[in-house]
């Protein structure tokens, strides 16, 4: 039998709203400084940027356990590329399980169990093939859900974290700047430009918040919910297979996770190539 799950785990793509909003957002900004008469070298400053990251990060660290805080750095390739969850091929994996487990007994996916490469899915299915009860496959995978979702929301709050210190981060450096301008006041002249630089600081302190921490720790979130999805619905899938359920059922009751048009059109041209494959075996 065709096993989907020991090939596809979903594609990857550039996501083209982190992307055009993350530049939108930085574009805004720069053209409306010019639009007001400023140059874009103006708010161009290494002790400014300096100030603010290496202030945020070290708050950061100091306010994040260090495993956390290296699982978020990680996941920042996933704010900018999203990885198509592979809802559509798991469907018609565990459809394929279920008419091989309903010809031929449970028993009969053990080796199908060992191919797949989602470690959740293969670690509930061969629960199904040692034979444990509902209630108990139920609470140990709902527990590696709910792990899950709380490793997964602490990354986010990290990310909400840095947010939160930057802003903070860039009045220091403004205050800074100022401490080193009322050194110069018997130079009247750079005063006014001394002043201007010293608030460059406080730009990239709200600017980053507002346009990178934030938005990225809302981008995680959404990110999570899609995994967490994904995980219920092999949770269901694997439970109808050991309630013995008919293969159409099981296909009607998880196509209630097909709620992407592109997700269904996957699904009407995976469905051929499975039953197929299911007959075959």
């Amino acid at each position: 039998m065709a096993n989907p799950q020991s090939k596809k785990t979903g594609s990857s793509r550039p996501d083209l709203g982190s992307i055009g909003g993350f530049l939108l957002g930085i574009g805004a900004i720069l053209l409306g400084l010019t639009l007001d008469g400023g140059k874009v070298t103006e708010i161009v400053q290494i002790n400014a940027a300096v100030t603010v990251l290496g202030g945020t990060i070290g708050a950061l660290m100091l306010a994040t356990p260090l495993t956390v805080l290296i699982g978020a750095v990680k996941k920042i390739g996933s704010i900018f590329f999203e990885k198509t969850p592979p809802v559509a091929e798991t469907i018609e994996s565990i459809i394929g399980y279920a008419t091989q487990a309903r010809k031929q007994g449970i028993v009969s996916l053990e080796q199908e169990a060992d191919k797949i490469q989602d470690p959740f899915l293969r670690k509930a299915l061969n629960l199904a093939v040692d034979g444990k009860e509902l209630s108990q496959i139920r609470s140990i995978m709902e527990l590696e859900i709910d792990l899950i979702e709380q490793r997964g929301e602490a990354e986010a709050k990290a990310f909400e974290a840095a947010g939160g210190f930057a802003p903070t981060i860039g009045i220091i450096g403004a205050v800074l700047g100022l401490m080193q301008v009322l050194k110069n006041l018997a130079n009247i002249e750079e005063v006014g430009k001394g002043i201007a630089a010293a608030f460059v600081a406080t730009v990239y302190g709200v600017g980053t918040a507002n346009l990178l921490f934030l938005p990225a720790g809302n981008k995680l979130r959404a990110r999570l919910r899609s995994q967490v999805q994904l995980r219920e619905l092999m949770l269901e899938g694997v439970l109808a297979i050991v309630e013995g359920l008919n293969p159409k059922l099981i296909r009607i009751r998880l196509d209630a996770y097909l709620a992407q048009p592109a997700s269904k059109k996957a699904a009407r041209e995976s469905r051929p190539a499975a039953q197929a494959a299911a007959v075959e075996s």
